[in-house]
Order: structure tokens, then sequence, then C-alpha cells
């Protein structure tokens, strides 16, 4: 730390013990001043030789021959008065960084300039802080702090901004120049690098000054921070970690996502100061740390312009989230626990960058502006899309706990990223396996919909296993988790998959998702919809025990055991009658034609393989539950 001493007398300023400071002379004093109940016994003629205020003080009080003058609103108090004092009088003063600012203040209250007398107080301070202390880092921001208890005086005299260009300008300069002191045990350091002078052996990062500025307040940091970002020196990277470590700093609880009890509006304004202060640049900070903004101005209960921009920002680089990040926890009186609208909006500010469209304006035939909007190809790597499903799939299976949780949002959460293709669908299995054992109670129309997010053919045979033992399941579901795997099973043997009815094979494989537009005509939607029987999961739970099997054998066994799996298809769905009506009108067909009915059309060559032994399963399977059918034959 620099320092300036100023005069050579000795310091003669004695005191009583009562407030009362007076000067050791051979001369009685002649004048007495009043600050803020300290009393100083003085001199007149050294004081108003350099004090224009005192001056005209005196002059007024003359004519009342009163002596006594009354200071009490001199910036610094009765410590800044006597620092003045004793420059008056010739006695050596020292001043530093930290009681420049309030000794200048005072001189200046008391007029001590230059045309009252040639090298007066304010002169030589003005030179010291210009010469010495705005050349020193660590003594810039020291003044800079100590400004604070003399706005607007201060802030009149420039001193807060001579010291925040002095800070910025500090920050900007090129690495080589700059003489950066590490905080780490120097012998260590030395031991680290063969015995090479720490300091030189590292070099010197570029942001090197982010930890100092953070004992600034956060009016006057604001303030260097704009300084350093209109230079345009330092990149977006160094800015975004300057605004991390504050926040760390400043805000309690703020690094693990929480905000600790505190004064609530200082906790606001920090973080809206610190999103206002987001460089523009692309991934200039961590989708993390944005994300913590994020959670802390939902605590702080901060403005909608506030959120939005985040919102903004942390889609355009949701990649780079985690799961834990994304748990953003409601506001108080919310019966969700967790902000699933918010979560959402940023994943639709994800999706739109996969949407750009331009204007295209064309003339037409009458010579007329028209404009055309065209979609262009979106900036979104495939890479990055499917990061941001895989996170939404472990989002939605984390949210899925909440009993509270309306089905609505978890299914419109899950749409907007059903376009994104993922080579596994066992994450959203999970999820939507999670809400159902969670919210027993929910609708049929919200199960249908749900569950139409799957894809059953992107299901691991772990995944498959556990689908067809799932009680909260519908039978819809079931079926085609246990269909498309003996497919999969039959075309990795290669091997043919033994044909079903046309209406069920043609639905079944139809419907990559769990639904389909069309659904067969003969079957009721509540059919489908129905959770399966102990008994009819016992007979499901056979066919996986089957499936493994073809892993484990050869294709011989493999297509047995395919044949016995897609005829026990046959049987649960046989029993439960909905292709009944259906298999007995294509008989029907099949001996009109043999008889020379003419009435064939394409189901007869569509039926399996004997379609005896499809009647016979029919009239042989045992229906475990009734069911209410209608059946329509077109």
């Amino acid at each position: 730390m620099k320092f300036m001493k100023i005069g050579s007398k000795p310091d003669s300023f004695k005191t009583d013990g009562n407030n009362v400071r007076y000067v050791e002379n051979e001369l009685a004093s002649d004048i007495s001043v009043n600050v803020e109940g300290s009393r100083f016994c003085l001199h007149k003629f050294p004081l108003l030789s350099k004090c224009a205020c005192l001056q005209k003080l005196l002059s007024s009080m003359d004519k009342n021959n009163n002596d006594d003058i009354d200071i009490s609103g001199i910036p610094g108090g009765p410590t800044a008065f006597e620092t003045c004092a004793k420059f008056c009088y010739g006695m050596t003063v020292t001043l530093s960084a930290y009681n420049v600012v309030a000794t200048r203040c005072a001189a200046e209250y008391l007029g001590m300039h230059e045309t009252v007398e040639k090298g007066n107080l304010i002169y030589k301070i003005d030179v010291f802080l210009s010469s010495s202390l705005f050349r020193s880092w660590k003594d810039s921001i020291i003044v800079l702090q100590t400004t604070k208890p003399f706005l607007p005086l201060s802030e009149d005299l420039k001193l807060v901004s001579l010291c925040i260009d002095a800070i910025a300008t500090k920050a900007c300069v090129d690495l080589s120049h700059v003489e950066w002191s590490y905080t780490y045990n120097k012998k260590k350091l030395a031991e680290e690098n063969n015995g090479a002078d720490p300091i030189k052996a590292r070099d010197v990062p570029h942001d090197w000054w982010v930890e100092d500025l953070c004992e600034l307040e956060i009016d006057y940091y604001k303030r260097v921070i704009m300084n350093i970002k209109t230079k345009c020196i330092i990149g977006g990277e160094v800015i975004g970690e300057a605004l991390k470590a504050y926040g760390y700093r400043r805000l309690s609880g703020f690094n693990k996502g929480v905000m600790e009890q505190g004064d609530l509006l200082k906790h606001k304004t920090v973080i809206e100061t610190l999103v206002w202060l987001l460089p523009t640049e692309k991934n200039s900070v961590s989708c993390g740390f944005l994300l913590k903004l994020l959670k802390a101005v939902t605590m702080v209960n901060s403005g909608e312009v506030v959120k939005e921009q985040l919102v903004r920002r942390i889609g355009q680089q949701l990649e780079e989230a985690s799961m834990a990040e994304l748990l953003i926890k409601s506001h108080q009186g919310s019966e969700t626990l967790y902000d699933v609208d918010l979560v959402q909006k940023i994943v639709m500010e994800f999706m739109r960058r996969d949407q750009n469209s331009e204007i295209e304006i064309q003339d037409d035939d009458d010579g007329f502006e028209v404009q055309e909007v065209r979609k262009l190809p979106g900036i979104l790597s495939e890479a990055s899309k499917l990061m941001v499903a895989k996170l939404i799939d472990s989002y939605l299976t984390e949210i899925a706990k909440d009993p509270n949780l309306p089905a609505s949002k978890f299914i419109d959460l899950a749409e907007i990223v059903t376009s994104i293709p993922r080579p596994a669908h066992d994450a959203l299995y999970r999820a939507i396996d999670m809400f159902l054992k969670e919210h027993p109670g929910i609708t049929k129309g919200e199960k249908k919909r749900m569950c139409k997010l799957m894809d059953c053919r992107k299901l691991s045979v772990e995944a498959c296993m556990h689908a067809v033992q799932n009680d909260r399941l519908p039978l819809r579901v079931v079926v085609q988790v246990l269909f498309f795997e003996q497919v999969r099973a039959a075309a990795s043997s290669g091997s043919s998959t033994p044909d079903l009815p046309r209406g069920m094979g043609r639905e079944l494989r139809s419907c990559g998702t769990y639904g389909s537009s069309r659904s067969v005509p003969t079957v009721m939607e509540d059919e489908w919809e129905a959770v399966a029987t102990e008994e009819e999961m016992r007979a499901l739970k056979s066919e996986i025990a089957a499936l493994k099997l073809q892993e484990e054998s050869g294709r011989k066994s493999m297509d047995r055991a395919g044949v016995t799996a897609i005829s026990k298809i046959r049987s649960l769905i046989m029993s439960k009658k909905i292709f009944g009506k259906k298999l007995q009108v294509q008989s029907k067909e099949r001996g009109e034609k043999n008889n020379g009915g003419g009435g064939g059309g394409s189901d007869s060559s569509e039926s399996l393989g004997s379609m005896n032994a499809a009647e016979e399963t029919t009239k042989t399977a045992t229906p475990s539950r009734n069911l209410t059918r209608r059946v329509s034959v077109s």
C-alpha cells in the first residue's frame, strides 16, 4: 500500500480527556471549533491562512465578538478536521488509501484551494491520487470503497468516476504487464517448480482481477463491469466468470441453489443486476450458472422481464444442463413441488431454435407484394437434441413423484420433445411408469395420451420384461410390447414372424408409438385400455421367458419359440373376443368363395396360416373377464 507524508513539524495536538483537543504552544488559543461534540482550541492565523470557509465564518462572527465556530457538517467528522488542522500547522500527516477520501472531502468543505494559498491541501491530495493511488490496483479498490460514506460529495468531486476508470483500465491491461501475486504458499510453489520463482513459474490468468472486485458493493461493481465491457477488450467468458464469482461471494447459499435468510431487497438487487450484466456472447456463462440465477430470481420474486431474459438464455444452451439443475422449486402457495411451467418455457425456447423461418417477398400476377414464410433448416445438431431429450426424460421421472402434479403438465412437457428421435425409450417408459404408480386415479384418456408418448419398438429387453409384468399399463401396451419383442427376436434370428389377423397385425405394426391415428374398427377403446388380470399377466410372463430362450438357442428352437409365443398372443387376444366377430366374417367370406359365391376379397388371402385353427382357438379360449364389445363390419 502506498502512502504520502505531508509536513515536517512534530505532532503537538493534545487532549484533556473531555473531548477537548488543543495545540501545545506558548501562545494561548484564540479560536474554538466545535465538530460533532469535539472541541478544538486552536489559533486563528494558521487556520485562516489556508481555509476559506473559516475565514468567512470568523468574519461574520467577529461582529458579535464571538470566536466559537461550529462546523459539525464537515465530512469525516473530528478525525478528518484534525488532519486538515495539522496540515495548517505544518505538522506531519500521513495520507493513505484509507483516509485520503475523507481528508479530500473535508478539505473541500474547508475551502483549502490553490486560490487561498499555493500548495494547499487539495492540490497535494489530487497529485497523490493521480500519481500514486490510481496507479495501484489494490489501492484503487480501497479508495473506491471509502467513497461510499461521503456521497454525493465524493461523486461531485469525481473521485468515484476516477476510481472506477482506474480499476477498469487496470483490469484490461495486457497480461504481460500485470504484477499479480498468488495467495498460495510460496514455499510449496517453489517445491512444485523445482526451486524456481513461484510467481514467474505460473502464467497470469485472464480473470486475475475477478476475486478482488467481489469486495465492491453492487452499485460500484455494476459500474466497474460496465466500464470494462465498454472498453471491449475482455471477452464475454471472463465477464461471465466475474459475475459468477460475485454471485457466489455475495449471495449466501447461491452455489447450492438456495437463498439463505438475509436482506431480501439487497439479494434481489444483486440478482437482477447480475442478470442485467450478463454478456451477450453465446456460452459466455454456463447453463448451470444461468439456472442458479433463475432459481434465485424465483425465490426473491423478481419481475417477469428478468425471468424471460433468463429463459431465453437457458434455452439457447439447454443441452449443457443437468437434471438436478432443472429442479426449480415452485413459489410458496403452489400445489406442485417444482415449477414445471417454467421448465416447459425453457424447452419450448430450445425447440424454437430448430424452427427458423424467413419472410420472402414476391410479386403476384396483379403486381402486389406478397409475403411468404419459408421454413429454414434448424440450427440444432442431432447430438444437442438427443441430449435435451434424455434430460427431459430424466426430469419427467423426477417430477412424476410429485402426487400433486397434474397429468396434463406431465404430458404437455413430454410432447414438446416427441419430435426428437431417441434410440431407446427406456427412460421415457420409466417416467411414465413412475407417474402411473404415483397417480393411480388418472383418467383413461390421460393414460392413453401418456402411453402414446412411448414407442414400444424402442424398449430394451429389460424394459420389455418389466412392461409385460406391469399391471399399471393398459392391455394394448402390454400386447404391443410382446409383439414387437417377438418381431425383433425373429428378425435377429433370420426367421419370419408368423402372421397375425389382418386387422391386428396392421395396427400393431402401424403404431410406432402406443396409439395410431386409426384403430381397429372391431375393437372398443375400453377393451384396449383395460388392464390385464393376474391370469393374463402370468401368460404374458411366460412369453418373456420364451423370448430369452430364443437368444440362447439356435435358429430352430427360436422358430419354435416364436410360433408358440405368437400362438399365445392369439389366445390372449381371442380370449378377449376382440377379433372374434371379424374372424367369423372372414370365415363366412371364405366359405362363399369356395362355394363359388364370388365374395372373396383380400381378407381371405391375409388370414392366419389356418383359419380352422384360428376358429378352434376362438372356441377353446376361455375369457378371464367379461368385456363390453361393439362390433362393426365394413
